[in-house]
């Protein structure tokens, strides 16, 4: 049994790291992907998890999966594909950590994931299924995204989902907003940023697309704000946390850092889909004040997956406002 499973995007960030003698841009490898990242800071907290994607047969794809290996993270799910390059992402940052990104993916090999190349008996003994909308941009792993969501619910896990929009990998942005929005209805607990609540409802105002989403069905919403924190919602109560304190040195892989911790949380509570809606506003509030300590930790590092933080620092952090 896994806690979480986690299927989409496995590839390399080359994130800017200054110049060289020459004066020319230097680029540092570092493993990323979303759901990745997301099941790193899992096996970091000691949970059981598997990873379900698709890479190139060359360099990067060995290091990805061997990434994962040392990680503990399941790779029996990761296929290789001889006919496609591992997809690169190419990361830029500004003075305060933010990122612009330019993709090599045409086609990468994340989006080349069949649904028959899928794990069925990975997805059906877990106990939540996570995915994000970057395997819906392309066929055929759109397909194979859906249909393992499909077979993850049938079997009773909860499905996550994080949109994770990125402009430049859809055809366009109606296309984007239609698949990402069909998505969501398949999902019980959704984590989205301030800057795509109106993308996925329509809505400019957070707490009001938080509500269309449960109307919709779905059991429980995040919202991260950034430097003003996060909010998470069910239909019953809602919390806000302030943003922790840090210095942000590279903001990737902070989103995937706070909602790994989130899901850590119903993981170690041993909740079940249906009792995700009555999470009361005490416990929701510990939800996000965790994942908040998880984001602050992660921006302090460069990269996505390798900093993810430790349980360890995650409670050291949290146990120091204790003592104040």
């Amino acid at each position: 049994m896994f806690d979480v499973v986690g299927l989409g995007e496995l590839l390399i960030d080359f994130t800017y790291a200054g110049a060289s003698q020459n004066g020319m841009r230097l680029f540092e490898q570092n493993p990323g992907g979303a759901p990745a990242n997301v099941l790193t800071a899992l096996a970091n907290f000691g949970r059981r998890v598997a990873f379900i994607g698709k890479v190139g047969a060359d360099m990067h794809g060995d290091f990805l999966r061997e990434t994962l290996n040392g990680k503990r993270i399941d790779t029996s799910g990761v296929v290789v594909d001889e006919d496609a390059f591992t997809t690169l992402a190419f990361v830029s940052l500004n003075a305060a950590g933010e990122r612009g990104f330019a993709f090599a993916r045409k086609p990468g090999a994340d989006t080349r994931l069949r649904t028959e190349e899928l794990p069925r008996e990975i997805i059906k003994r877990c106990a939540i299924f996570h995915f994000g909308s970057l395997s819906l941009t392309e066929e055929p792993a759109r397909q194979a995204t859906l249909d393992a969501v499909a077979l993850a619910r049938d079997s009773g896990a909860i499905v996550s989902y994080d949109p994770n929009y990125r402009a430049q990998l859809w055809r366009d942005a109606d296309e984007a907003v239609r698949m990402m929005r069909n998505a969501a209805a398949y999902a019980d607990v959704v984590k989205l940023s301030e800057e795509e609540v109106p993308l996925l409802t329509g809505e400019t105002c957070r707490e009001k697309g938080a509500k269309r989403l449960l109307e919709q069905g779905c059991s429980c919403v995040a919202v991260t704000m950034g430097g003003k924190g996060a909010a998470a919602y069910t239909a019953k109560t809602s919390a806000t946390v302030p943003a922790r304190q840090a210095r942000v040195v590279d903001a990737t892989g902070a989103g995937d850092a706070f909602w790994g911790g989130f899901l850590f949380q119903i993981v170690e509570r041993g909740l079940a889909r249906g009792a995700l809606k009555d999470l009361d506003s005490r416990t929701l509030t510990d939800f996000v004040a965790f994942a908040n300590a998880v984001a602050a930790l992660c921006v302090q590092k460069r990269g996505g997956m390798p900093a993810m933080p430790r349980l360890e620092d995650v409670k050291r952090s949290l146990s120091g406002d204790n003592r104040r």
